[in-house]
């Protein structure tokens, strides 16, 4: 575990650097440390290092995760909160798992999903709107143009707060490739902000990965959601 522990100090430098770097408060950025595929003790030695904010990809893998984690007894542990988002592609037959344990959902792309995710949720869940901003055909996520309906239809959920936007851009390992996306959804976020929909000002941006955070941060993300920086590759 002392590599996870030493690979998040890297991280947590990094994005104290870029954000620095930028004129930004370090503290202002969330990193949540994607840990599909990886396993329970993996996360504990994360949790041991500090890190309480995890990502999840897959409902199922959510929901085990969740309850093996809550079996851990180690004194290591004691008064730590995992706060877990679920940051993949969400079907709405699924919500019934991921509602319950989740404190936020990073990948909104539809009104039925929210409805359904609001219909099981017991506690308040924030969310994000996902945006497919490549308009790439393999990729989730809600078209640019049906951003603003999705939005208006967080007044009438019991549950769910919107707290702004998110995206997986085209891959590239160049870093310097995600910016004028992260740019496009900083500036979708301010035109969603100028058509008053939400009772507070929507903040969030969700954006950057492992290789392309530190521009993400540049370019204004609030979360940064980091794997295989910190756990290696994946399983």
């Amino acid at each position: 575990m002392g590599a996870i522990s030493e690979n998040l100090k890297i991280v947590r430098q990094k994005i104290e650097a870029a954000a620095k770097g930028c004129g930004r408060d370090p503290s202002s950025i969330k990193l949540v440390a994607v840990s599909k595929t990886k396993t329970a003790e993996e996360i504990a030695g994360a949790v041991e290092a500090g890190q309480l904010c995890f990502g999840e990809n897959y409902a199922q893998e959510l929901k085990d995760k969740y309850e093996k984690f809550s079996t851990i007894h180690d004194s290591r542990f004691t008064n730590h909160e995992i706060e877990w988002h679920f940051i993949g592609n969400l079907q709405k037959n699924k919500a019934k798992i991921v509602a319950p344990i989740v404190s936020w959902v990073e990948t909104i792309d539809s009104p039925e999903l929210a409805l359904a995710i609001d219909n099981r949720a017991a506690n308040p869940i924030n969310c994000l709107i996902e945006v497919n901003i490549g308009s790439e055909e393999t990729k989730s996520g809600a078209a640019v143009s049906e951003v603003p309906n999705i939005a208006r239809g967080f007044g009438s959920y019991k549950k769910l707060k919107l707290k702004g936007l998110m995206i997986i851009p085209p891959y590239s390992a160049d870093p310097e490739f995600g910016r004028p996306y992260f740019r496009q959804l900083k500036a979708l976020l301010a035109e969603l902000n100028s058509l008053k929909m939400t009772p507070e000002p929507l903040a969030e941006l969700s954006m950057g990965m492992s290789h392309d955070f530190e521009v993400a941060i540049e370019e204004g993300a609030t979360i940064i959601r980091v794997g295989t920086a910190i756990f290696g590759e994946r399983s």
